[in-house]
Order: structure tokens, then sequence, then C-alpha cells
């Protein structure tokens, strides 16, 4: 069975850095793609950072280039998202998802990804 466990949230002032971190099981990184998405009251859905499994290559959504950086511990199964200079537009709740997948990012509408149950993030101004 697999399983996600996100956990680093929490309330930061805007300036300041939070560290997600993301435990997998139930599977190994090579031939999946993992992802951090994240999702604000009232907005949609929002891919922030993806890392290859396989070949670690990243892909940041916009409002995570320059800021956030994404990186694994294959030997842990577990996957980073270290954010810096965080704004209170970065205030949601923070999703780890995985999939079978030789890309960087999940789908997060496939049916055969799988989620974590989200760690909040809230950034004061």
């Amino acid at each position: 069975e697999v399983q996600l466990v996100e956990s680093g949230g929490g309330l930061v002032q805007a300036g300041g850095s939070l560290r997600l971190s993301c435990e997998v099981s139930g599977v190994s990184f090579d031939g999946y793609a993992i992802g951090w998405f994240r999702q604000a009251p009232r907005k949609e859905r929002e891919g922030v950072a993806c890392i290859s499994g396989t070949d670690g290559i990243t892909f940041y959504g916009d409002s995570a280039k320059g800021r956030f950086t994404i990186s694994s511990e294959n030997t842990t199964n577990t996957v980073f998202l270290q954010m810096n200079s965080l704004k209170p537009d970065d205030t949601a709740v923070y999703y780890c998802a995985i999939e079978k997948w030789w890309g960087s990012c999940p789908n997060p509408y496939g049916d055969k990804t799988y989620w974590g149950k989200g760690t909040p993030v809230t950034v004061s101004s």
C-alpha cells in the first residue's frame, strides 16, 4: 500500500522559510514522479514543484521559481520542499503526490496518483 505523510508546515512571517517533508512508503522512487501541490481556500489546486524519482529532473510552477527548491532522498524515500522568501499568497495546504511515471510531475487528476493528507502553511504579513 502506498502511503504519503507530509510534515513541516506551520505559521511563519512573510520573508521567512519552511522546509516541508514527504515520507513515502510502499514504493521506491525509481520510475515514479513526485510532486508538491497546494490548495488555498476558494482557489484551484496548483502545482508547485515536481521531481523525477528516476533521474532527478525538476519542474517548478511559476509561483515557486526562484524561491522554492524540491529535492529527494531516495535512500529514505523522502521528498523535501525548501520554501524561502515566503509570501502571504503562499498560504495553503500543501500536498505531496506520487505517480508511476517516467516524467517529473504526477498527474494531479490521474486515478493512479497517490496523495498525502497535506500539511498547512500559513504566512502572516
